[in-house]
């Protein structure tokens, strides 16, 4: 119930049109009644602003949102004696607006490079490099021991932690690690012949 008094007081002290003072109010008592108010005051000119700077309404209105997302996350941050409310508000609309816009000029660069590229066509040696080097392991996991085999298997191929190998197959971590090793040891003594 204090809680509420002070929320309240806060709110009356900041006034409806006061931005400052519900910042404050958000930063000092996570005021959500007076991120509501700020959220209705600002919303709408935040999305306003950004349209004529050439956002579309979809774009502006998601811009708004996260500036008065963030706003409410870094509440805690404004200074009233270095800005007024407005000023800051749109400054992290600005900001905002100025990383989508980097972000999304960025993935333009990417995509014409990607289309740049041609399609390479698999030459024949490359599949039959593939395959031989398949077979090759194929014939280097065949001598592995069978509990070499279990762990490798559901290590690498499955993607099982360490610690779930050893509580499925009953047996220690230090184990688990050890067969690990020592398999990739003859594994790898035996593909670099």
């Amino acid at each position: 119930m204090r809680k509420n008094n002070d929320d309240i007081a806060a709110r009356q002290q900041a006034g409806p049109g006061d931005a400052s003072g519900l910042i404050v109010a958000m930063a000092t008592t996570q005021d959500r009644a007076a991120f509501a108010q700020l959220f209705e005051l600002y919303a709408p000119r935040i999305k306003a602003w950004l349209m004529r700077r050439g956002a579309t309404a979809d774009a502006a209105e998601e811009t708004a949102q996260d500036a008065l997302l963030l706003i409410w996350r870094k509440a805690a941050m404004f200074d009233p004696g270095r800005a007024t409310a407005a000023a800051w508000i749109f400054t992290i609309a600005r900001n905002l607006q100025i990383d989508k816009l980097r972000r999304e000029a960025r993935e333009r660069r990417g995509a014409v490079f990607e289309l740049a590229e041609p399609d390479r066509a698999e030459r024949p040696d490359d599949v039959f490099d593939v395959r031989q080097t398949g077979e090759k392991v194929r014939a280097a996991l065949a001598t592995l021991s069978p509990e070499q085999i279990a762990v490798v298997q559901l290590s690498f191929f499955e993607g099982v932690a360490h610690g779930e190998i050893a509580r499925t197959l009953k047996i220690p971590l230090g184990t688990v690690k050890s067969r690990l090793r020592l398999a990739m040891q003859s594994l790898r003594g035996q593909l670099d012949q």
